[in-house]
């Protein structure tokens, strides 16, 4: 967690503006460093108290030292032109296991760990991400059939349109 130490006392009266700013930097690093070129903003929060939250995605993986880069260069633009005043606080951090999935490259990025995913009608399947494409994800999932007097537990791929999601958050496995 980096805390600002300098700007003006200048405040920027619009969240929604602030995030758009701060997007839109975000993607000209993405662009200009080699290094972050396979990163993505999954989410940006401005929460009460000048606590600034942004959620960085990578396809080869999250690490200390890209949110550590990242973080870096949203701090010297929050000081220089005092988006958030003097005292604010910035965290860069990988979404983590509780945020929902968000883009079509988080779940191609993983693909093979357990998911819930909450449908619409806020009904919950559980399984093992299989596929996601433009329109759907296959979550391969556990059924219990029956075999004459006895039960067994059979795998079954279940085809899920993104349009019936309402989340889907991965699972630890343990």
């Amino acid at each position: 967690m980096r805390k600002g130490t300098g700007g003006s006392l200048f405040v920027c009266p619009c969240s929604m503006e602030l995030t758009e700013r701060i997007a839109q930097l975000l993607e000209e690093q993405y662009a200009t460093d080699e290094n972050l070129s396979d990163c993505f903003t999954v989410d940006i929060e401005l929460r009460p108290g000048n606590k600034l939250y942004v959620f960085v995605d990578s396809d080869s993986g999250i690490n200390f030292d890209k949110c550590k880069k990242i973080s870096r260069h949203l701090e010297s633009h929050l000081d220089t032109n005092g988006w958030l005043g003097a005292k604010y606080v910035l965290e860069v951090s990988s979404p983590g296991l509780g945020r929902p999935l968000r883009f079509l490259r988080q779940y191609q990025n993983n693909l093979g760990r357990t998911v819930v995913v909450t449908r619409l009608d806020d009904t919950r399947e559980r399984g093992i991400l299989k596929a996601a494409d433009e329109s759907q994800v296959v979550i391969e999932q556990a059924v219990v059939e029956k075999d004459g007097k006895k039960k067994k537990d059979v795998l079954v791929d279940l085809s899920i349109p993104f349009d019936q999601i309402k989340s889907t958050v991965i699972k630890a496995a343990f």
